[in-house]
């Protein structure tokens, strides 16, 4: 899910971590995704909508088919909040209203921020936060007094760049993010977080089947090595895990050369820029359809989608970038035709967003220390 309405000016100060003390241990939690978007339309606009305005710990993560949860303890109460890197404030109250307790203190400063495809308002306090078995005592957090565009979940778990916090605490230049305090405290010994989905291919709506590492990676979750590609220092992409694409192809097709792009866990579909969506259509005999939003296709597409990062190529087949069958009635798609998770980004600003379509099919690495973001296959 990415923040709208921000600068490249903050880009320099994005990483000022104290060097933290190693500690010989992973953090691994398991991930939700679940699913609440009644149409592919919807789906579409909601993604769009989001853009166009060594010591490690692992936790787990629900796969909600549109978007992947974790549970994040705030004080004593535990919260169902999305896991973002397109965004770095992390917030609560959408649906499960916040009680203080004994540790939260209100800082009495308001706090906002819009992401396209909903927004919220409130007031900033500091409490206990937990995730994977670590805890920070006192973490800035967001408490919603409005909200909007969080059915189901109770807010953000933002684990984006400190930089995309910049005017969003009123009095504060900048916010430290969860893994920015871990890391200052000594907690995890580098500041990375590494991220593996699994997509869904019945006709469920949600699974615990995705993975957050804090600290590190989890060699469990991926096989040979990882592919690691520097993060952008300027442009548009450049505040957020922004990263140049040399190149996609489709079979051997070109449909896009290099291009800066944003690696995002909240934007449901990968979206391209116009011109490299349309050379896909053309090459793979499709179009847009005009009730769902979608690339439609009367016959199966037969090539590879093939994405060159960092000097490697990244293949997703059409069994991983077309809709599963079975999720067409989740949709409302019509069992006649075959449709496709790329999507048309648009010809202007971010227009380019390797979104979760593209991650459930590789592990991911998000690399604050050493300003890079990382790929391997996923086991």
């Amino acid at each position: 899910m990415v923040r709208i309405a921000l600068t490249t000016a903050f880009v320099a100060s994005l990483v000022l971590a104290a060097i933290a003390t190693p500690v010989e241990r992973v953090h691994t939690v398991p991930l939700k995704k679940v699913g609440k978007v009644t149409s592919a339309k919807s789906l579409l606009e909601k993604d769009l909508r989001r853009y166009k305005s060594a010591a490690t710990s692992s936790g787990a993560v629900e796969n909600d088919l549109v978007s992947y949860t974790a549970p994040i303890k705030v004080g004593s109460q535990t919260f169902d909040l999305i896991v973002d890197t397109g965004s770095s404030n992390t917030w609560v109250g959408a649906n499960t209203k916040f009680s203080a307790g004994t540790t939260g203190k209100s800082t009495g400063k308001s706090v906002s921020v819009s992401y396209g495809s909903g927004s919220f308002s409130g007031t900033e306090y500091t409490d206990a936060v937990t995730f994977a078995g670590l805890t920070v005592s006192s973490q800035s957090i967001g408490v919603a007094s409005t909200s909007s565009g969080f059915s189901g979940v109770d807010g953000i778990f933002g684990v984006g760049p400190v930089g995309l916090t910049q005017g969003t605490v009123s009095g504060t230049s900048t916010v430290p993010t969860f893994l920015d305090n871990l890391f200052k405290q000594g907690q995890i010994s580098t500041e990375v977080l590494g991220v593996s989905f699994k997509p869904e291919s019945g006709s469920d709506q949600d699974d615990v089947n995705g993975e957050l590492t804090l600290g590190g990676t989890d060699s469990s979750k991926y096989s040979g090595s990882i592919t690691y590609t520097p993060t952008l220092s300027s442009g548009s992409f450049a505040p957020y895990w922004g990263i140049t694409v040399s190149s996609i192809k489709y079979g051997s097709t070109s449909v896009l050369g290099s291009n800066g792009a944003i690696v995002d866990t909240g934007t449901t579909l990968i979206y391209i820029p116009t011109t490299g969506y349309n050379k896909f259509l053309s090459a793979a005999g499709g179009k847009t359809d005009s009730s769902s939003g979608l690339a439609k296709f009367m016959t199966k597409p037969t090539g590879n989608l093939v994405f060159s990062i960092g000097g490697t190529s990244f293949t997703l087949t059409p069994a991983q970038y077309l809709v599963p069958t079975a999720e067409y009635s989740l949709f409302g798609l019509s069992s006649n035709a075959y449709y496709s998770w790329v999507g048309d980004g648009g010809s202007s600003g971010v227009d380019f967003i390797v979104g979760q379509k593209f991650l459930e099919n590789y592990y991911s690495v998000f690399d604050t220390t050493n300003g890079r973001v990382g790929f391997a296959t996923r086991t």
